[in-house]
């Protein structure tokens, strides 16, 4: 009987490699994890810090110094951040070197409600605790805020937030009642009467066609009100 030599060298070669990697894999699990990496995605505004993320996880899951690859349990880390009312999203995973790391996104506020209660008001349209770690520089909300006209003061925000001009100059949205907001400006005296939010995006663009001219003759300095309350049209109050 022909014994076929290469059959054995192949077989022999998977087994040495099968072998090779179940070591590499043991030794890689029990690797201890010296500590995790914190990477903060976006905004370097941080509402919460590396301090704050390691003292969370050593009050709810325990020290991660350490601690074997294997006895991790990553989903579980993942979820622990994410109770912090400043993260919206967090991933942690570990590398092909054997470190530890967790990419945080940080929720982004766009307005900061100022009344009997003071908060947030993140881009989801969701209530987000204020900082003492950061102040966001974002509109201030005052006024008789409840919780339909904090819907429209987000749609008001998300527009705002979109456009390069109104994201640059408006610092303040007041609530006198439902359907009656008013806007305030960064450099001017004025006072902006919206009214409601039906029809933003035709309000806003006949209020920048109204400051273009107006700022082209030097003529904004001569008003104390300018309302956009009515169809397609601007009025304003000279002082």
């Amino acid at each position: 009987m022909q014994i076929n030599w290469n059959y054995i060298k192949i077989i022999a070669l998977l087994i040495a490699v099968t072998g090779l990697y179940a070591f590499s894999n043991h030794r890689s699990n029990v690797k201890k994890i010296d500590e995790m990496n914190i990477e903060f995605v976006g905004d370097q505004s941080l509402y919460i810090t590396e301090a704050m993320v390691n003292k969370l996880l050593i009050q709810n899951y325990g020290s991660l110094k350490n601690v074997t690859k294997e006895k991790l349990v990553l989903n579980k880390i993942e979820k622990i951040i994410e109770t912090n009312e400043m993260v919206k999203k967090a991933q942690v995973f570990v590398t092909v070197d054997g470190e530890l790391e967790a990419r945080i996104v940080q929720r982004k506020p766009i307005g900061r409600i100022e009344g009997e209660s003071k908060f947030y008001l993140d881009e989801d349209g969701k209530r987000m605790p204020l900082s003492m770690n950061h102040s966001a520089r974002v509109p201030i909300i005052t006024g008789n805020v409840t919780g339909e006209s904090l819907e429209d003061v987000y749609e008001i925000l998300k527009y705002v937030n979109e456009d390069q001009f109104l994201r640059k100059n408006v610092i303040a949205i007041h609530v006198e009642e439902v359907n009656k907001y008013q806007l305030r400006f960064r450099m001017e005296q004025f006072t902006v009467h919206l009214g409601g939010i039906d029809g933003l995006e035709e309000k806003f663009n006949n209020f920048k066609a109204f400051y273009t001219k107006a700022n082209r003759d030097k003529t904004l300095g001569n008003y104390n009100s300018v309302s956009l309350e009515f169809n397609n049209q601007v009025v304003c109050t000279k002082i």
